[in-house]
């Protein structure tokens, strides 16, 4: 049964909407108030009435740039929409994002997650959230979940990139309950539709799509628009999967508001106009008895209303420079949303201090100990990725996890990273722990976007969210081979990817303590698995107990040593070691243990005490990590030095397939110990 429409209160965002991008245009963007400005004009009919019918308490909506009045009908204030534009105190982000970048805690209506300023990001964070209301009934059993779903809004332009065909393959594939709202002005920028998807219609091309209900709407018909909404709205809620609907509206400014349109014929841009929403909205609630003069009171009243909003953004203050860092990491304030915390459902860090037991163990049985174990402490745990299910991993770390945890928490995926980590986004943002595994490092280049985003999340949002999760990546050259695509260890790249911490265990007991830690930590994690020590001598030590947790930033000397000091991490630690060996009381060894955040104390400390410093990684040289532990040993205790720093690194190229090159390239004992030598003699 069709719910019923209070027209007035669409009527109100209407006007509002669009006098807020009038003002915009005609007056605070040329004073240089706002410095963005993206017209919403021409969508917001569409975009309001779907907001009217996404009030349960646990829907939630992936939005864009042009989403303002579906965020106005959530329940944003004019003045908190203003203060957003003006980078103002008191906005969504606290003056952080652009105006436009939206994120909103539930307010009666859908929970509006943390957009992005990327076209197409918004998908599969959605999707991983419609998985989520899944998860929460079946495995969490929770019946306030059923009924709820999710809503991914963008334009035509945003359904060539590659996070909506990701977010189609999800949700299809499991029967997900998610509306892809896409809203078709007919132009991606200044590049027609028809250059963006084939004929210009993405609803017509998927018509052969199985399990997506497809529907085309005039998103300026008040009753085709809102019929159709609230029929597709009710259908998912009764579990009939995922819909697309495909929204005609018209773009009635430019891209941006200098953006003058020049490229769209005057004839197109004749006809536009005669499809505003705003005038067919007027005739249609007069055909309801709304009288001319109850229009115009309205409008007058929305003037007021946005003239004291205006007065109350201009009143609020700049944000504080001594504030924009806050909100990077945890810092024991919980958010708003997401991850554990505001669900009470966090399990506290365990002890530092390791209990050995048994026979040593190998690496992968170190992590596969510490995800069972995990695992059963805490229902919201679960692991996916591609190979991790039946098969238990293509290394074998999820080995017998499936059957013992199920396909609900222990799952396979389609071959997209970009699904898998945008997914994860949406499943960490509803209150879960997802931990996904991407194969290799290499291959987690396609996640790029959603990696950049999610790192940024929780100070994107001024804290109101946060997506705590921790990603798993076997990487590094391997025992018996190496090539271009399996081998990469680059972890300075993530290093520079604000937000993440970053695990770089060398051996079973380390990577036991600091998986733990991550899992019940409460920011986005990288864990390096080293493919050299899963199943190696080296990597072996006895468990340290099921509560152990490794703190991050606390680096470990291996050996002692008063002329020189070893930096190094993962792979290359063993070898530091073995090739230190020969200078014994002379060379210490320091294994970093996590690249974020590093421990900079105990590495200056012994550079203070030795005076002389080599850092080894298996990175390559230029722009590898060592430079950044250098650059700090140079500000802060170059006094202290005796002699050069050294790094020791793979050279700018590739890890090669064949053997005999791959060693001659790696940092081997052989090469470590020599330079030892010469350091020391210098």
């Amino acid at each position: 049964m069709e719910k019923p429409i209070d027209w007035l209160a669409v009527a109100r965002w209407m006007l509002l909407s669009r006098c807020l991008d009038e003002l915009e245009v005609t007056q605070l963007t040329p004073q240089g108030k706002v410095k963005y400005q993206f017209s919403a004009g021409g969508h917001e009919l569409a975009q309001i009435l779907l907001a009217l019918h996404l009030d349960h308490p646990h829907d939630a909506a992936t939005v864009y740039y042009r989403s303002r009045p579906f965020i106005l009908a959530s329940g944003l204030t004019p003045a908190e929409a203003l203060a957003a534009d003006m980078a103002r105190s008191g906005s969504p982000s606290e003056g952080r994002d652009v105006g436009v970048v939206f994120n909103m805690p539930r307010r009666n209506r859908a929970t509006v997650l943390p957009s992005s300023g990327d076209v197409g990001a918004q998908y599969t964070p959605a999707a991983g959230w419609a998985q989520s209301i899944l998860y929460h009934q079946r495995v969490l059993e929770d019946a306030a979940w059923q009924g709820a779903l999710a809503v991914a809004c963008g334009g035509e332009g945003s359904v060539a990139a590659n996070g909506f065909w990701a977010a189609l393959n999800i949700a299809t594939t499991q029967h997900m309950p998610m509306l892809f709202f896409i809203e078709d002005n007919s132009y991606g920028l200044s590049v027609p539709s028809d250059m963006q998807t084939p004929g210009g219609d993405i609803a017509a091309n998927l018509t052969c799509y199985h399990n997506l209900c497809i529907y085309n709407g005039d998103g300026c018909d008040p009753a085709e628009a809102s019929g159709l909404i609230a029929a597709v709205v009710e259908q998912i809620r009764r579990g009939g999967g995922p819909c697309l609907i495909r929204m005609q509206v018209p773009r009635l400014a430019g891209h941006t508001f200098i953006d003058d349109q020049a490229y769209k014929p005057e004839e197109l841009r004749l006809e536009e106009a005669a499809h505003d929403p705003l005038p067919r909205l007027k005739s249609f609630l007069a055909s309801q008895g709304m009288t001319e003069e109850a229009w115009g009171n309205l409008a007058r009243e929305v003037d007021a209303e946005l003239e004291q909003a205006l007065q109350e953004a201009e009143g609020r203050p700049e944000p504080q420079p001594d504030e924009a860092g806050r909100c990077l990491f945890f810092n024991g304030s919980p958010p708003r949303q997401g991850g554990l915390r505001p669900e009470g459902a966090n399990i506290p860090v365990g002890s530092s201090e390791e209990q050995p037991s048994g026979a040593r163990i190998n690496f992968l049985d170190a992590v596969r100990r510490v995800l069972e174990t995990e695992m059963r402490l805490n229902p919201r745990l679960l692991i996916f990725g591609e190979d991790v299910g039946i098969k238990g991993g293509v290394h074998g770390a999820t080995q017998g996890l499936h059957a013992q945890f199920g396909s609900e928490r222990v799952f396979d995926t389609s071959l997209n990273e970009d699904g898998i980590i945008g997914r994860a986004v949406g499943m960490a943002l509803s209150g879960l722990l997802p931990m996904p595994e991407i194969q290799f490092r290499k291959y987690a280049d396609p996640a790029t976007e959603q990696i950049n985003d999610l790192g940024t999340l929780r100070w994107r949002t001024a804290n109101k969210f946060a997506a705590p999760l921790v990603v798993r990546i076997p990487v590094g050259f391997g025992k018996r081979t190496g090539d271009p695509w399996h081998s990469v260890s680059g972890e300075a790249v993530f290093a520079h990817t604000l937000g993440w911490r970053i695990a770089y265990p060398s051996n079973a007991a380390d990577a036991a303590g600091l998986l733990r830690t991550a899992l019940r930590g409460d920011d986005p994690t990288f864990f390096f698995e080293h493919r050299a020590l899963l199943d190696t001598v080296e990597g072996r030590r006895q468990y340290p107990g099921d509560d152990y947790c490794l703190p991050f930033g606390r680096a470990v000397r291996l050996l002692e040593g008063d002329e020189l000091v070893v930096i190094t991490w993962g792979g290359m630690v063993h070898r530091c070691v073995q090739a230190a060996q020969g200078f014994a009381g002379r060379a210490a060894v320091i294994d970093l243990r996590t690249i974020i955040p590093w421990d900079q104390e105990l590495v200056l400390e012994s550079v203070r005490q030795t005076g002389k410093v080599m850092v080894v990684h298996e990175d390559t040289t230029t722009g590898g990590f060592a430079g950044e532990i250098i650059a700090t040993i140079a500000e802060l205790a170059f006094s202290d030095l005796d002699a050069p720093i050294t790094r020791l690194a793979t050279p700018d190229m590739p890890i090669p397939y064949n053997t005999r090159v791959m060693d001659a390239i790696l940092p081997d004992v052989d090469t470590i110990r020599a330079r030892i030598a010469n350091l020391l003699a210098y």
